[in-house]
């Protein structure tokens, strides 16, 4: 046995499992994702950003602890960030599945519901982004109130 694989010595013996074996060329962790089919059923934007991905297939919680809180929930702001990671979600799906047309249809629809609700959140809050940050023709990056200055902006 290879000295980096042995056991370390301890003064009480080691559970049975800790004191396995493996060839010098086995792996030591084969991880798993499972395969999408086409057409995937989705959580809304919402419930998605709350659970942490669009797909219920892929909703695999770690330790079976389910996130069911969302502080930006039924806000504008929430809408923007469940959006993206549906927009986010939808994109990384098409990387494996590009002739999905009905993804592809939804993935389109989803940004331009994206756009049109940042635009709504920054012409009523100011910058999201500092690409953001030039609006009637001056800079207002550095503008009070920041986005934590108050809540009002998650609304």
């Amino acid at each position: 046995m290879h000295e980096h694989m042995r056991p370390p010595m301890t003064a009480e013996p080691l559970p049975e499992y800790k004191t396995g074996t493996l060839p010098p060329s086995a792996p030591l962790a084969v991880p798993f994702v499972p395969f999408q089919g086409a057409n995937p059923p989705q959580y809304s934007p919402e419930e998605a950003l709350t659970r942490g991905t669009l797909f219920p297939g892929l909703d695999l919680p770690f330790h079976n602890t389910v996130n069911q809180t969302n502080p930006a929930a039924g806000t504008a702001l929430g809408e923007i960030m469940g959006l993206s990671m549906a927009v986010m979600d939808l994109h990384l799906y098409l990387d494996t599945h590009p002739h999905d047309r009905e993804v592809t249809r939804i993935f389109g629809h989803y940004c331009t519901l994206l756009e049109t609700s940042k635009r709504h959140y920054v012409a009523k809050f100011g910058p999201l982004t500092v690409a953001d940050a030039v609006q009637d023709g001056h800079y207002a990056w550095l503008q009070d109130p920041w986005p934590w200055d108050y809540q009002e902006r998650m609304a």
